[in-house]
């Protein structure tokens, strides 16, 4: 087979996205335009690698493991300088991975386990581009850079309570822009206020803040997850998972409409949450954390939980920190620990197919699905690509970089790929 050069693949990239704009699927949050880490996208790359089939490459100024945000011919990303702690938002050609512009936004941090400021996912949506950081700097800008507004969560809340740092993905969903902080004092029995923040996007103020009360204990009562929206019964929820529990809440008011069994009913102390509810159906699929359990709860027509227990409960395999993928209407859960993937059927919690990856590292970036193809990339920046429907392996590529945490983004015909501080472009020849 012709291995085509740069400037050949190159040129291809420039003739697909021209052709696919009018079709192609944005990626503007962290869970893809279906909050899901699914995407409608068709005809992607399955054999690649830094030099093969790579349209470009970007060095970024600093680290992190937000996942691009891509919107048009535009990409959104964020970086934390290992020297100076300073972080940044920055926009990037879709076309070339020319950096269009760049702003310094604050001071960062290092947390511990690798987290930086820039873990929190960047969001894209028309009008405007949207950053937010573990130190609370949130900031909006217009796609030619210019800024917009500006504020500090912590500075306007009170600091975050997180022994790893905050690293959270707000939720751009109806207009409206969801903060999630939950948190708390690892002191036996001092409660942090947990809350959803519900703020503006086009002027950066809040239109509503809803406490969230919880009687896990310690390291329990943080989290590290990101909103999602539901839709049931005719009407929308936003999700919220951690502190022991998922809650729905009115995305009108952050009214809680209910809240599931605790998946903690031990009382563990070291229980601290990271993946995220996923819904499919009528079923949200909650994830207990250190690998535990996985359970099912299915929401009846009232817009509640049917019973006040869960629909069904998975003793192995369950992700701590990778969030599931929703796929043909199936959970697929991503063992990151254990390198299984599962798929897993919403209505009865039937695990339908259960495979093992073989000879690779660690993951905890959540998989991403499309076009029979589930993407996830390691820890250790090896890229595994797996059929859909058997979990075949198809292909596997070394992007290099150590504490890959970052998902794999699908926009335009292409995957972008993110390393800790670098960013791929990656096109079907």
């Amino acid at each position: 087979m012709m291995k085509l050069t740069r400037a050949a693949v190159l040129a291809v990239a420039f003739l697909a996205l021209a052709v696919s704009a009018a079709r192609a699927e944005n990626w503007p949050q962290w869970r893809g335009p279906f909050f899901n880490g699914s995407t409608t996208e068709t005809n992607l790359p399955e054999k690649f690698s830094p030099t093969e089939n790579c349209v470009w490459t970007a060095r970024l100024p600093g680290i992190g493991a937000s996942t691009p945000a891509v919107w048009g011919d535009r990409v959104f990303v964020t970086a934390q300088a290992p020297a100076s702690k300073k972080t940044f938002a920055l926009c990037l050609s879709v076309a070339d991975g020319s950096i269009l512009w760049q702003h310094e936004i604050g001071d960062g941090t290092n947390f511990a386990r690798g987290n930086t400021a820039a873990s929190p996912s960047p969001i894209a949506d028309a009008d405007r581009a949207y950053f937010y950081f573990g130190t609370g700097d949130l900031a909006a800008f217009d796609f030619a850079g210019k800024p917009l507004w500006r504020r500090n969560i912590a500075r306007d809340h009170g600091p975050f309570e997180i022994k790893f740092g905050y690293a959270s993905s707000p939720l751009l969903f109806a207009g409206r822009l969801y903060v999630p902080v939950i948190h708390g004092r690892e002191s036996a029995g001092q409660m942090g206020i947990s809350y959803l923040l519900c703020i503006d996007p086009a002027t950066g103020k809040d239109l509503w803040k809803h406490r969230r009360p919880s009687d896990a204990d310690t390291e329990a009562k943080q989290a590290y997850t990101t909103p999602v929206p539901f839709h049931v019964a005719g009407r929308a929820q936003i999700l919220l998972t951690g502190a022991d529990y998922v809650t729905a809440h009115d995305p009108a008011t952050g009214e809680e409409l209910w809240r599931s069994p605790s998946y903690d009913p031990q009382k563990h102390v070291l229980f601290r949450t990271v993946a995220s509810a996923v819904a499919a159906g009528e079923t949200v699929f909650v994830a207990a954390p250190r690998n535990t359990k996985s359970h099912g709860l299915t929401i009846g027509p009232d817009g509640r939980p049917a019973a006040n227990a869960w629909t069904w409960t998975l003793d192995k395999n369950a992700p701590d920190v990778c969030t599931p993928a929703v796929y043909d209407g199936k959970f697929l859960v991503l063992d990151g620990d254990s390198r299984y993937i599962l798929r897993v059927d919403p209505a009865g919690g039937q695990i339908l197919r259960r495979e093992r990856i073989k000879d690779a590292a660690v993951f905890q970036a959540s998989p991403t699905v499309a076009d029979g193809k589930i993407y996830c990339i390691s820890m250790d920046g090896e890229v595994v690509v797996l059929a859909a429907d058997d979990f075949k392996v198809l292909h596997r590529a070394d992007f290099g970089g150590k504490e890959c945490r970052s998902a794999i983004a699908v926009a335009a015909g292409r995957l972008f790929i993110r390393t800790p501080d670098r960013l791929f472009c990656i096109v079907r020849p």
